[in-house]
């Protein structure tokens, strides 16, 4: 498909509604989220939240658990159903990556059927463009298409050839779009080390946007503040091991003299683990919510995803990273950050929380400092302001 040249730098050239009407009409975004794990839509909320701001009219295609976490957030937004690429984990780490890439095939295919998929949207809801988070198969020829991705770099643990060949298959993918949004610094102050800062780049524009992250630091809440030997425990991720993580973290904390709050990642769950005076379980927290427990926690337990990561960062709270087995891309991450004393990294093979605790206590955390200036409102602002209607 040849994608048009637009020009994002360029002056808004007349958006208006049918002839005969003077006012200028809202700008129609469609904002997509990839469908593994809930990072992935909870890091486009700032995003939905600066175009609102910018007073654009924001429709939002999901399913599943990102569509019950994001009506929460924006119960008055448009949805579109939209399937998944339900990618199946495996329970092994030394399988995982042989099972994904016997899965390639059909997520090639999901990513032709998103695309057919937007072709019949933008007819039907004449959409001025699209914010796809790493969904390949959102790319349109008439209106400006921008893929989100922190993995212009895939880690696989296959030997460097299979790198070399996913970067390719993944730049082939990344140039249909017009622009690639990076959400980490451009310089040596980054989240995501090679990830985010391959030596050959897409050959599309590249904006580095700044970390994600949808909460506010306790200095800047009234009723936030840390708490000695406060936990927070964050499980996430695909099955089956998001249960096997939740298993070992209940019969741990059981034996935990201090509070705690576990968060199991599971929005609209019915089926509840009861909670005690001090140990709190919660199947799913608004974004208020979470921003308060994670203010009052001194150590956040989770996951080394990435959108946790941003939220680490932008909270300068204290982590101990807990990889999902087998995800290369976690496992990076973690030894990553790890490196630049920002995290505390244990396996979830060897994981027992009072030694983790023991260990974090004694860990030399240097947390980089956020800036508190966001990169994302200039950008949506020029963005906005340089759509035009073809």
């Amino acid at each position: 498909m040849k994608q048009e040249n637009f020009n994002l730098t360029e002056p808004l050239q007349g958006k208006y509604l049918p002839t005969g009407l003077s006012s200028p009409r809202k700008l129609r975004i469609l904002i997509a989220p990839l469908d593994w794990g809930l990072g992935h839509a909870t890091r486009c909320i700032p995003i939905i939240y600066e175009l609102l701001q910018h007073s654009c009219e924001v429709w939002i295609a999901t399913g599943g658990a990102q569509e019950i976490l994001l009506k929460q957030e924006f119960p008055d937004l448009r949805f579109l159903p939209l399937t998944g690429y339900r990618v199946k984990y495996s329970g092994s780490a030394i399988t995982m990556p042989w099972n994904i890439l016997f899965q390639t095939r059909k997520i090639l295919r999901a990513i032709k059927q998103e695309n057919n998929w937007l072709k019949k949207m933008v007819d039907e809801h004449h959409f001025d463009a699209v914010i796809s988070d790493n969904r390949y198969g959102l790319f349109h020829s008439s209106v400006p298409s921008i893929i989100l991705t922190h993995q212009l770099n895939i880690k696989t643990n296959l030997g460097k050839w299979s790198e070399n060949w996913l970067q390719k298959r993944n730049y082939k993918y990344i140039n249909r779009f017009t622009e690639c949004w990076v959400p980490d610094e451009e310089g040596e102050n980054n989240l995501a080390g090679e990830l985010s800062h391959p030596k050959a780049k897409p050959i599309i524009p590249i904006r580095y946007i700044g970390p994600l992250s949808r909460f506010k630091k306790a200095t800047e809440l009234s009723d936030s503040s840390p708490g000695a030997g406060n936990l927070l425990i964050l499980i996430s991720g695909p099955e089956p091991q998001r249960t096997i993580l939740e298993d070992k973290i209940i019969k741990d904390i059981a034996h935990y003299n201090g509070a705690a709050t576990v968060i199991r990642g599971l929005p609209g769950n019915l089926n509840l683990i009861p909670s005690t005076n001090t140990i709190r379980f919660y199947n799913h927290l608004p974004a208020e919510a979470l921003n308060k427990e994670m203010n009052k926690a001194e150590y956040i337990i989770s996951r080394s995803g990435y959108s946790t990561i941003m939220d680490i960062r932008r909270l300068q709270r204290k982590a101990i990273l807990i990889p999902t087995p087998g995800q290369t891309e976690q496992e990076y991450l973690a030894g990553y950050l790890q490196g630049k004393k920002m995290a505390l990294v244990v396996s979830q093979k060897s994981f027992n929380l009072s030694l983790a605790l023991q260990q974090a206590k004694s860990f030399s955390y240097s947390i980089e400092e956020d800036k508190g200036e966001s990169d994302l409102t200039p950008i949506i602002s020029q963005f906005v302001q340089s759509i035009h209607k073809h």
